[in-house]
């Protein structure tokens, strides 16, 4: 039997808000955002064996549209099909 590879796929808008963040985060600790970085990819990890652990998301009608809330960051992301999520955003609540 064949294991089904999940792949994390990032849009543009997430990675243009995720360097804004780790470029905030280092102006005052560099290493701080380093593992910053480190364990969100992490969680990614386990979002490949368990797509569903974000909560349905709060900003889409959709129940495939979920979010992961990380270090006081919510991450908006999509399981888009069976092998297949698209990480679409991060903010802080407070800016959305």
């Amino acid at each position: 039997m064949e294991e089904c590879v999940i792949r994390i796929v990032r849009n543009r808008k997430f990675t243009i808000q995720l360097q804004n963040i780790l470029r905030f985060i280092a102006l005052d600790k560099r290493s701080a955002a380093l593992d910053f970085q480190h364990d969100m990819d992490a969680k990614f990890e386990l979002l490949k064996t368990q797509p569903m652990m974000g909560r349905v998301s709060l900003y889409a009608d959709d129940e495939n549209v979920r979010d992961l809330i990380y270090s006081g960051y919510t991450i908006v992301y999509e399981i888009k099909d069976e092998q297949t999520i698209r990480i679409l955003e991060i903010f802080k609540w407070q800016d959305k």
